[in-house]
């Protein structure tokens, strides 16, 4: 942009949106969005200092190759009922008529026409006719333009390509022209305006706005021109479309569309980084919940082992209450009932004590010993299965979701901690050793029942 056209105030506004552009494509970097994202932006921010950039869209069909020509009065561009505009094709103004291919998919033309000097006009292949290349380049295109001419035609307005092909064009917030083309196969001045009506409905609903809209014929213009016929030009609706883009676009007019240009990008980016941190915030969310899932989990696990050792080790408990029982009977019967001799036959009083108070306490309290050692080492198992599962159950059910386009630092940190809790537990699990792990727990639980008998001898 000449900065000769602008006042001081321009100029200090220009320099304020640039600092605060700047920043934005710091925020972006950071952010580590995605390269064609600041590359949009860079280039919008470099679109300020290079002419206003008009970009046409719409179906091959819809004429938008005639109406440039009728635009600019020439006929150098392809126009016909396939088809025509293989290449996408960056207009600008040459003193001579010229056509240079600056790749497989891009072409650029050059004409004499006075709207060039201030002007770049990109016309692009039908929506209804884009190849991945095509519509990659275009799509490039549409974040850099300053307006956005959409062409829609009389027999066919709004098409379901063009709708998307609007969607897409609604999120970078452009300033969208649409003129209808073909009115003259319109019955009338009625069935035109139910024809604008429409389109005027159908582009607010999408973009929000009310848009401004032209309805065209631009076979009428190129005969009324070729015959010098004011009023019939005047009556195809193009001289209207060119007082729009002459006096409406005034400098003040294309300064505030060059400069809504990259502020509507950054606002797009910044808009769609707000969202993927959202995104990202509701998955840590959940993280924290499964995190919480677990420790509850965990605390459940430990109370339902506290309480269920304490039922195992009554019952061990109980067997030796019944010993207990059974020596004062012994005692009673041996001592207190006058066996004084037999007292002194140490051999036999032991083998009748052993008989019948001992009698299979050992194997017994053995056997409810493997029986709760076999019992914890199960469940502590099965409570690190069930910590590796829901770990990984978290970890599927989220593999292939992508939190917007940008934190892949986020993505991979998140990744790794999961990683690090579904590890731990693994490891845990896997060096669980059962025969070690047994013996550490008989030692405990044959001191909890030692405990237990001493209790029981007191008593």
């Amino acid at each position: 942009m000449l900065e000769t056209v602008l006042s001081e105030t321009q100029k200090t506004l220009v320099r304020e949106i640039r600092a605060t552009l700047a920043d934005t494509a710091e925020t972006l970097v950071a952010s580590e969005a995605r390269e064609e994202d600041r590359r949009s932006l860079s280039q919008s921010i470099q679109q300020l200092d290079e002419l206003f950039l008009l970009v046409v869209v719409g179906e091959f069909n819809a004429g938008k190759s005639a109406l440039i020509n009728s635009i600019l009065g020439t006929d150098l561009l392809a126009e016909g009922v396939t088809p025509t505009t293989s290449r996408i094709q960056l207009i600008t103004w040459g003193e001579q008529p010229e056509r240079s291919v600056l790749g497989p998919s891009m072409e650029k033309v050059t004409l004499p026409a006075p709207l060039l000097r201030e002007v770049n006009i990109v016309d692009t292949p039908g929506t209804n006719a884009l190849d991945r290349e095509h519509e990659a380049i275009t799509s490039s295109f549409v974040p850099r333009s300053d307006l956005v001419l959409f062409i829609t035609s009389a027999d066919r307005p709004f098409s379901e390509s063009e709708r998307q092909f609007l969607e897409g064009i609604r999120s970078w917030g452009k300033k969208v022209l649409f003129i209808i083309n073909k009115k003259d196969i319109l019955d009338g001045p009625a069935q035109v305006s139910e024809v604008m009506e429409y389109v005027t409905t159908q582009a607010q609903r999408m973009l929000g706005v009310s848009p401004q809209v032209f309805a065209v014929s631009a076979r009428w213009a190129r005969e009324a021109r070729a015959a010098g016929d004011e009023d019939s030009l005047e009556g195809s609706g193009l001289p209207a479309i060119e007082r729009y883009l002459h006096d409406t676009l005034d400098e003040t007019e294309r300064l505030r569309l060059k400069l809504l240009n990259p502020i509507g990008v950054a606002t797009s980016l910044v808009t769609g980084l707000l969202d993927d941190v959202a995104g990202q915030l509701e998955l840590l969310k959940e993280d924290f919940s499964a995190l919480d899932d677990i420790e509850r989990q965990l605390e459940a696990y430990r109370t339902d082992i506290a309480r269920e050792f304490e039922l195992r080790l009554a019952d061990i408990d109980n067997v030796l209450h019944q010993m207990e029982v059974r020596g004062l009977e012994f005692f009673d019967e041996t001592i207190r009932l006058g066996r004084l001799p037999d007292l002194v036959r140490k051999e036999r009083i032991r083998s009748e004590f052993e008989r019948k108070v001992i009698a299979d306490v050992p194997r017994e309290i053995e056997q409810k010993v493997e029986s709760i050692i076999d019992w914890l080492v199960e469940s502590d198992i099965r409570q690190w299965q069930a910590v590796v599962e829901h770990v990984n159950l978290r970890r599927s059910r989220h593999a292939d979701r992508i939190v917007g386009h940008v934190g892949a630092r986020f993505e991979s940190d998140r990744s790794r901690l999961l990683e690090t809790v579904g590890r731990a537990a693994r490891e845990g699990m896997e060096s669980y050793d059962r025969e070690t792990e047994a013996a550490r727990m008989a030692a405990d639980v044959q001191q909890a029942v030692a405990g237990t008998a001493l209790v029981e001898v007191g008593a």
